[in-house]
């Protein structure tokens, strides 16, 4: 009896050291995780020229992400000595904390307008290169000796103002017609 005794409690110290030790590679990833946001946050907004209370909205968001992820590794480690007591914890809670805390920065930070002004920077940066890379395919085309995009549309304008002229000389000439035959 005592063998399975030892066997029980050899089984139960390997489950909580296997627990333990997915808990900490968990946390460590999570932590890793949290680190990268806030070194690409920190770039974010150090990248982008701001106003000071874009800029003090951006801290405020950032602590709140801060706060969020310290609520979660706090829940993280009652859940965690709950499990040492030998509660029955599902280990998918763990889970489930990281990905819900991870939402809950996020909203913190996209919710200011320090996050809303580096938004509208960068994809002003992007259609600054768009413009740019038309350009030069335009050029490019161009110096091809094919016609570009302006000047098919100068093309179809003129289209356009032929159409209107023609119209209007068709129906100068029925009223002609029209006074000839009366």
């Amino acid at each position: 009896m005592s063998d399975k005794n030892a066997d029980v409690g050899a089984e139960y110290s390997e489950m909580v050291e296997e627990m333990n030790e997915a808990v900490a590679e968990s946390m460590e990833q999570n932590m890793q995780a949290q680190a990268a946001f806030v070194e690409s946050w920190t770039e974010a907004l150090s990248d982008s020229v701001m106003e000071d209370d874009e800029l003090t909205d951006g801290i405020e968001g950032y602590n709140q992400a801060t706060e969020v992820w310290m609520d979660a590794a706090e829940r993280m480690f009652e859940r965690s000595a709950d499990a040492a007591q030998g509660e029955d914890v599902d280990p998918t809670e763990f889970r489930d904390i990281w990905l819900q805390s991870a939402n809950e920065a996020a909203k913190e930070i996209m919710g200011t307008s320090a996050f809303a002004a580096a938004n509208g920077q960068l994809i002003q940066s992007m259609l600054d290169m768009r413009q740019q890379a038309d350009d030069i395919s335009q050029e490019t085309i161009a110096d091809l000796g094919f016609p570009t995009r302006g000047d098919v549309e100068e093309i179809g304008e003129r289209l356009v103002e032929l159409e209107r002229r023609q119209h209007a000389v068709e129906e100068k000439l029925d009223r002609i017609l029209e006074a000839v035959e009366e």
